[in-house]
């Protein structure tokens, strides 16, 4: 959630740099039929009728397993509505994307996809959208992203000891799986009846599954609740202490691609589908120490004269002489200079990418050639390089990142539902809210 670039990234694979899932800007969209009321804003049936389409067109090699017309309709619809009522809720919060932030996401975009901008606003020119609605769609989706990362911040915490106490008591198996979900929901306060309702609809489609009427990603695009349900209810590959407890106790029994019996929780009746797994491996991480030397520029000392400089003092460590001595001696770098230029153990890209793209084409013991960043011209001798066991470390970072999405994933549920309960939303395709 809190992650921008995999979010937008993912954006632009969604909408295939076709015209956006998410429709048309208001702006630009004609006046037609209104499909839908949110608050004081609109859904119009062409930006309805856009989104669908492209929902066609990105599962188009899975058409045969979309839900009738009417339905998918309805799906999209709904996540129209929703991003609506989020960029709302955004604006009201004062949550804005300024021009420079977003000129640089939609470079990370085209630079993802492997081609440049212009060649990105050619392509959406051919798939017949104008670059200015494409700058649009990912402008909210920004925002909306940063509304679900205030939310986070304002009202999910993890303590130290919550990590602590989830490590000791994490499943020994540190397998991952990838995980499809399929939820019929029921209503806060749920009567007995909507209950039984939302029971007998799910064993219904289980039934459809295990009959092979329909495979479980064609049942859920049809029949899921969930936000998931236009992505074939896939979850995605998650560690098993990133589950709900309830999925957790049934997913060890299960073979891949096995669906289980209907479990009941808090949101109503579930389906999960064991799409495969994986094993967690050891992690490391290469770690270099090295020497390091610079010669400053600054009002005084030219980029030039830098460069006659280092490639002197180069040619005397060519010639023999000691690398710690000789940066002892002249190395500006006030940090490594005592100590004859120890850069100590670091991380690759620790000390920037110049030193990291030079120092991964090294031997140990090996001397750079004189090479330039911004601040100036640098030597670089690489001693030792080693690898360091980084799996603990990692796995508390994930843990944190599980609490915190487990406790997200409910509360922003729950945030969304309360949202849309207390606007007004005159859905045309269904009912008045």
């Amino acid at each position: 959630m809190t992650r921008f670039p995999a979010r937008l990234i993912a954006l632009a694979l969604f909408l295939g740099l076709s015209p956006a899932v998410f429709g048309q800007s208001l702006h630009t969209a004609p006046i037609d039929g209104i499909v839908a009321v949110v608050e004081e804003d609109v859904i119009l049936r062409s930006e309805l009728d856009q989104a669908t389409r492209n929902i066609r067109m990105r599962l188009a090699d899975r058409a045969d397993q979309l839900p009738p017309d009417a339905v998918l309709e309805k799906q999209v619809l709904e996540r129209l509505i929703m991003m609506r009522l989020q960029l709302q809720r955004a604006e009201a919060m004062g949550l804005r994307v300024g021009d420079i932030e977003l000129d640089q996401t939609l470079a990370r975009i085209a630079q993802q996809q492997g081609i440049t901008v212009d060649q990105m606003r050619a392509q959406l020119a051919r798939d017949g959208m104008s670059y200015q609605d494409f700058r649009q769609q990912v402008r909210d989706e920004i925002v909306i992203s940063r509304l679900q990362q205030n939310f986070v911040q304002s009202r999910v915490t993890v303590s130290e000891s919550e990590i602590d106490n989830a490590l000791i008591n994490q499943s020994d198996d540190q397998n991952q799986i990838h995980l499809g979900y399929l939820l019929v929901a029921t209503p806060d306060g749920a009567t007995p009846e909507q209950i039984e309702t939302a029971r007998t609809k799910i064993e219904g489609i289980r039934d459809l599954i295990a009959r092979g009427d329909m495979d479980f990603a064609a049942a859920a695009m049809r029949y899921s609740d969930h936000q998931t349900a236009l992505e074939g209810g896939d979850m995605g590959w998650r560690g098993m202490d990133e589950i709900p407890p309830l999925f957790a106790t049934v997913l060890p029994a299960m073979q891949k691609g096995e669906v289980s019996q209907p479990l009941r929780g808090p949101s109503g009746y579930s389906l999960i589908q064991l799409i495969d797994s994986r094993d967690q491996a050891l992690e490391t991480l290469t770690e270099y120490r090295a020497r390091g030397l610079l010669v400053r520029i600054s009002d005084l000392v030219s980029r030039e004269q830098a460069h006659a400089k280092v490639e002197a003092l180069h040619a005397r460590i060519r010639a023999g002489e000691d690398f710690a001595s000789i940066a002892r001696e002249a190395s500006d770098d006030q940090i490594t200079r005592a100590q004859g230029g120890d850069m100590g153990w670091f991380p690759l890209n620790a000390w920037g990418p110049a030193v990291a793209n030079v120092i991964v084409a090294l031997r140990d013991g090996e001397v750079s050639a004189p090479f330039a960043s911004d601040v100036g011209w640098h030597l670089i001798q690489r001693l030792e390089t080693r690898e360091q066991d980084i799996t603990r470390e990692a796995q508390r970072n994930r843990m944190r990142e599980l609490i915190v999405r487990r406790k997200a994933d409910e509360e922003f549920d729950r945030f969304l539902r309360q949202l849309r309960d207390e606007s007004y939303i005159d859905d045309r395709l269904g009912s008045s809210s």
